[in-house]
């Protein structure tokens, strides 16, 4: 009976944790007004050090990134406008508006497909993508 018990508390403890992982990308709403009237969007928050793209997957792990030859990392996660998991295969020979992140190394380890809006609120380029 007390092996239940403490089974229980680690089980109370865990589900009092943070997700900070899921904190980064968690859809947001976002007021916009245009000439017919007011319209309420769901946008996704990038992290800060994120910087704008395009994105076309040529042979994985190979991809043309703003029209330069870059490379996948071994653990490299893309996150398709519906916000799962897509496979870079799935994407070869599109050119996707994107956010990414790279690894010290310099390679893409984060990717998140920009939806329509996201694309339109977004600036093209930031002043530290390069």
């Amino acid at each position: 009976m007390n092996r239940c018990l403490r089974a229980l508390c680690a089980l109370s403890v865990l589900a009092t944790l943070p997700l900070g992982g899921m904190a980064q990308t968690s859809p947001t709403t976002q007021v916009l007004t245009d000439s017919t009237g007011t319209v309420s969007v769901a946008v996704r928050t990038f992290p800060p050090k994120a910087m704008r793209g395009t994105l076309q997957v040529v042979t994985p792990p190979e991809v043309l990134l703003n029209n330069k030859v870059a490379r996948l990392s071994p653990g490299a996660r893309i996150r398709g406008a519906n916000g799962m998991l897509a496979m870079s295969a799935s994407l070869i020979g599109q050119a996707l508006p994107v956010v990414y992140l790279l690894e010290p190394q310099g390679m893409l380890h984060e990717v998140w497909v920009l939806t329509e809006v996201e694309a339109k609120l977004m600036p093209s380029a930031p002043p530290y993508s390069r």
